[in-house]
């Protein structure tokens, strides 16, 4: 997106929010920290920033802090007012990854409007909003922070008085003052109810506003497109686009999130889901005053109208005595009689799922146009029905994950109480062992334990939340649960194990003889070794009876799928940037021809992260860069931490983003109809490239003193202090670099600007292959498609790499690595950092034909506009660590009273990255 800023428009803003901010300062009595802050020479008097005193530096941290968020809305804006222009200039067809951009490429592509219609339809995209440890802002912050962003949109207008702009700049002032009195970090750790309160307001309060304009961007572009706009009339001929969530339901070495926890989020999300769709369907019955004297009601909507009320009995009388001579009217009073409660006993005929009020809402709709009224049918009852198809009765799809090893231990619990030889020893059996015993009980009905004994904590853990997902879909079905998550799948018997203690807590379904799983078991590949075993593992999945029952019984007489979720953060901290790209490349092939001949379509579920070293990019590039037939107009993604706030927050940007999923979706779906698999030679190369890098990779973190040099080079052990989240940073708690999660391993290299798993590894890859095999290096980083394009799996690694390349800087890598005690450690690990961050800009200057400022220059702008402000917090962050670091080490009460104002440098630099992890 960098490539598409207004610079001049960001100067401009940045320096109303800069001036605004400096006068809050002053007329605070805060003149040193005024006078501290970044930018001056863009907005005051040219100075530059000091140092500040030591006594400030609190204040100065939370100021730098505040001063990247504004920043950061500054460049939304300009991102945000920039696309408003091309659009008014009839000029969206260059914007990349727009509905205009995709529809013009079809036509040339040869795809008519029926043809793209048709796709439209099938098109499903679901975004699943997560709560890793990367969000280091209060709900509070983000919510003023929304306040203000709007206020700059208010400031775009031209139709102002100067009194009136007066007026709003005022309000921008005294909202940067609210920012400066509230505070930016978690003052607590937050629980899971408070993620659950920020993931909701997403769901609640911002996603089914931008239905409507999603709605609206598709349709100008298909008019602008020059198709029939009839073929999209049909509301049922739009892209379904669903909401999947985490908070709640992912356990993986999360101790707080309990079946208590499962159960009050179900509730929380089906009550928040039934409101949502009463206030519609209150302002629906609103507008819906037609009089039955101006118009005669169809005999089909009179004769519903009399049958359900009939059925509804009292409340059924009470819709239609509202509104006599108002039918329309009367017919939405019915359907809001008829929703569900979200707690207690519902009413006499209520709905008892989604898909009847979707029904009757086409029912109502078709009587619209029966008299005439098509235009209120799409105002009016449109929005109505796209809310009821993406939020349902549920609001968002609660998926349950927990990880193989927790499973393994549970397990072993129960075939203790069920006095099996060894049992206890069952997470070390190899392979061929469990896999007979999991094969052998999934012909058995009889648990392992009676419900009453008392088995040990995992076990107890797992079975109590299985039983609440059994009560759960007793009471309302499947529509508000996602999938079993297994996370570190290692085997097919990972996954067996679920469909066992799935068994033993009455979650399992019978057909006669054969037994099946109302929820989808999900393999999590995540590990580059994983990757590499996952086919030999889907294909040992697949070929079990109940699996294959299971999967047709979800299917519903439909097209079996199988969900495969892959995992990009923790294989990119497995084996380096390049070689999990590409590894999770090679597993998608290789997965889907796997699927396809057991007669079932992979859905593959994206575990992307927040930041290049997790799998982060534009996302345009991102669906274009898949391997092709793997995607299939079904689209699960994650959405991570601060990143739902950096695309959602706002509803323009929100807007943006859903836009860009959705059309992604479509195009590239489209597009690989068209056959044209990836050359042969080119994946030989890839593979080639790959395994030099995860060896250079692998030299790197398994030389001897890395985990030393990274636990004394980085801040990782403030970070695991911090309160950004109520997951623990460790799995288990070892002082382990495997037990450490990919989010604080990527937040820490990012903080010390080695941005290290965005980069490393490739620069060794890349110039092995070009001194090797010139002419193989020359045809992968020139290989085009058939229609001139660049390769897109090329490109988009490339592109990725540099900016997390360009992010680092060696001198702050100088400047961390003094933290090191061991100067030989020192010495030897920050020379091979070094050396490799130099051959990789070597490589890609090469590349570039250019530097990577002239090759990229807005985003070196933007870049280098950050690091200025950045140095002076990274030297401070140092200078703090060293002092902590000694108070803890010697026991001192000094290491309490010193961590707040580190933690507040871990946010202030985070916020001038942009990113934690």
């Amino acid at each position: 997106m960098a490539s598409r800023l207004d610079v001049p428009k960001i100067d401009t803003t940045l320096a109303l929010l800069m001036r605004s901010f400096a006068t809050v300062l002053e007329d605070l009595g805060e003149r040193e920290v005024a006078r501290a802050l970044p930018w001056r020479e863009l907005w005051g008097d040219g100075a530059i920033a000091a140092a500040w005193p030591e006594e400030k530096a609190e204040c100065c941290l939370q100021a730098f802090s505040i001063a990247f968020q504004l920043l950061h809305q500054a460049e939304e804006n300009a991102i945000a007012q920039g696309r408003r222009a091309r659009e008014a200039a009839d000029e969206l067809v260059q914007e990349p990854g727009s509905w205009d951009q995709h529809l013009a490429r079809l036509e040339e592509d040869g795809f008519d409007g029926p043809a793209v219609a048709a796709a439209l339809r099938d098109l499903r995209v679901e975004p699943v909003l997560t709560a890793h440890p990367t969000e280091a802002k209060r709900e509070t912050v983000l919510h003023h922070h929304r306040a203000l962003y709007r206020l700059l949109v208010e400031l775009e207008n031209t139709m102002w008085t100067p009194s009136e702009r007066a007026a709003l700049e005022a309000k921008v002032t005294a909202g940067i003052e609210r920012l400066w009195r509230t505070g930016e970090v978690y003052l607590e750790k937050p629980a899971v109810a408070d993620e659950l309160r920020n993931v909701l307001h997403y769901l609640r309060r911002v996603f089914p506003t931008a239905l409507s304009w999603l709605e609206e961007r598709l349709q100008a572009a298909w008019r602008r497109a020059g198709f029939d706009p009839a073929l999209l009339a049909d509301p049922l001929a739009r892209p379904r686009l669903l909401f999947g969530d985490w908070v709640g339901g992912d356990r993986d070495g999360h101790p707080f999130v309990t079946d208590e926890v499962t159960a009050v989020t179900l509730a929380t999300f089906r009550r928040a889901a039934l409101e949502l769709l009463d206030e519609e369907l209150t302002q629906l019955a609103a507008g819906a005053s037609l009089s039955a004297y101006r118009q005669t009601a169809p005999p089909d909507l009179a004769r519903w109208i009399e049958t359900r009320a009939a059925a509804l009995g009292r409340s059924g009388a009470a819709a239609l005595a509202r509104n006599p001579d108002e039918p329309w009217r009367q017919a939405v009073n019915l359907l809001r009689a008829a929703l569900p409660l979200a707690e207690g006993e519902a009413p006499d005929n209520a709905y008892r799922h989604a898909g009847e009020l979707e029904a009757d809402l086409l029912r109502l709709r078709a009587s619209l146009e029966a008299i005439g009224a098509e235009r209120l049918a799409q105002t009016d009852v449109d929005p109505v029905l796209h809310l009821v198809r993406t939020f349902g009765f549920h609001l968002a799809r609660l998926d349950v994950r927990q990880n193989s090893a927790f499973h393994d231990r549970a397990l072993a619990e129960l075939l203790v109480l069920a006095g099996i030889a060894g049992a206890a020893d069952f997470p070390a059996w190899d392979e061929p062992r469990r896999r007979e015993l999991l094969a052998r009980e999934l012909n058995v009905v009889r648990p392992f334990a009676h419900p009453r004994h008392e088995a040990g904590p995992e076990a107890t853990a797992v079975l109590a939340c299985y039983r609440l997902l059994a009560a759960e879909i007793e009471r309302h079905g499947t529509d508000g649960l996602g999938a079993l998550i297994v996370s570190m799948t290692r085997s097919a018997a990972d996954l067996f194990a679920v469909f066992v203690l799935a068994r033993d807590a009455g979650l399992l379904r019978r057909d006669g003889a054969e037994v099946w799983c109302p929820l989808a078991v999900v393999p999590l590949f995540e590990t580059i070794e994983d990757l590499r075993t996952a086919p030999e593992t889907l294909d040992a999945f697949l070929r079990e009876p109940v699996v294959r029952h299971s999967l047709e019984r979800q299917a519903a007489g439909g097209e079996p799928v199988q969900q495969v979720m892959i995992g990009y953060s923790d294989s990119g901290k497995d084996g380096g940037f390049a070689a999990s790209f590409w590894g999770l490349y090679r597993a998608q092939q290789a997965l889907a021809d796997v699927g396809a001949r057991h007669g079932v379509r992979v859905r593959f579920f994206h575990g992307r992260g927040g930041t290049i070293g997790r799998g982060a990019g534009p996302t345009h590039r991102f669906l274009a860069a898949l391997p092709p037939g793997t995607l299939g107009g079904d689209l699960r993604v994650t959405e991570q931490g601060e990143i739902i706030a950096q695309k959602y927050a706002n509803r323009v940007t929100a807007v943006h983003h859903l836009e860009l999923l959705l059309a992604g979706t479509l195009g590239r779906t489209l597009r690989d109809r068209n056959g044209g698999d990836d050359p042969a030679e080119l994946l030989e190369i890839m593979d080639r490239l790959a395994e030099s890098s995860l060896r250079a990779y692998r030299a790197l973190v398994e030389e001897p003193g890395f985990l030393s040099f990274f636990e004394c080079a980085t801040p990782i052990d403030a970070i695991e202090q911090s309160r950004i989240g109520s997951r623990p940073a460790r799995r288990t708690g070892q002082r382990t670099l495997q037990d450490l999660r990919a989010i604080p391993w990527v937040f820490a290299w990012n903080q010390a600007r080695f941005v290290l798993p965005g980069w490393f590894g490739l620069g060794t890859a890349l110039e092995t292959l070009a001194t090797e095999a010139p002419e193989a290096c020359d045809a992968l980083i020139h290989a085009k498609t058939a229609d001139g394009e660049r390769w897109a799996p090329v490109h988009y690694m490339l592109s990725n790499a540099a900016t997390a390349w360009a992010q680092a800087s060696p001198d702050i890598m100088r400047l961390y690595a003094e933290l090191v005690p061991d100067d030989a450690v020192r010495g030897r690990l920050l020379q091979q950092i070094l050396d490799e961050h130099s051959r990789t800009g070597e490589v890609l200057e090469r590349l570039y034909d250019t530097p990577f400022a002239a090759a990229r220059p807005c985003l070196h702008r933007v870049l280098e506009i950050r690091h200025r402000a950045l140095v002076p917090l990274h030297h401070h962050q140092v200078g703090l660590l060293r002092r902590w670091r000694a108070a803890r080490d010697a026991g001192s009460a000094g290491a309490d009273s010193l961590l707040p104002t580190l933690l507040l440098s871990v946010n202030a630099i985070a916020g001038g990255l942009g990113a934690t992890g």
